[in-house]
């Protein structure tokens, strides 16, 4: 039988990764002469990416800011973010006995994330869990960013076969015959920060899906 590949989100889903992003958009804030966001509030700000998150702290707080100086923002939140990556960050309890359990029954792990694909992975070798990866994948590995589920697609592709990272002309379907491999039954998980909302990636036979 095919192993099942199954597909985490990363932030609110892996890793408890709230204060870092928090701490992150304050201090950005902060130096543009911003008032902090309260923590409870900006926790709902997380999803979507560093951009999404900045343009949701600036609706809260009733500015306006100009495309260019959000671009700048952008920049600053990253550089100091990416200094900062794993400061408070923590896996959620029990994430460790999951994948554990998951491994023993020949299930391979994947991330699809809209996180930039580097800032992921820097992340999870921190926390000393890339390595339980097959696959981790950003909003720039294929250029997609969710809710197009063609980054799942992908991402379950990449986890399966690696080499297609580097083809991207490959399009394999998530309950589809994948190029070489066969069949591959899959499964996403995603919690975030943000409510939840109606699920957007059913991708295959069984009905599981995937939440944004």
């Amino acid at each position: 039988m095919a192993a099942t590949t199954i597909v985490f989100d990363l932030d609110g889903t892996l890793i408890d990764t709230a204060p870092d992003l928090i701490d992150t958009l304050n201090v950005v804030f902060a130096r543009e002469g911003l008032p902090p966001v309260a923590y409870e509030t900006a926790r709902n700000l997380i999803g979507g990416g560093a951009k999404a998150m900045i343009a949701r702290g600036i609706e809260a707080e009733g500015c306006t800011i100009a495309p260019a100086k959000r671009e700048l923002m952008f920049t600053d939140f990253i550089a100091h973010y990416t200094a900062h990556v794993a400061d408070r960050s923590q896996p959620f309890p029990g994430l460790i006995d999951a994948l554990d359990a998951l491994a023993a029954r020949d299930c391979r792990f994947a991330v699809c994330t809209n996180k930039l694909e580097g800032l992921s992975v820097l992340l999870l070798e921190k926390l000393k869990l890339a390595d339980r990866f097959e696959a981790i994948c950003g909003q720039d590995t294929f250029r997609i960013q969710k809710p197009d589920p063609e980054i799942l697609r992908r991402t379950i592709a990449a986890a399966v076969q690696p080499e297609f990272r580097s083809s991207p002309s490959i399009s394999a379907t998530a309950n589809g015959p994948c190029p070489n491999t066969g069949r591959t039954a899959s499964s996403a998980i995603s919690t975030n920060y943000q409510p939840r909302s109606p699920p957007f990636f059913p991708h295959n036979d069984d009905g599981a899906m995937l939440y944004g």
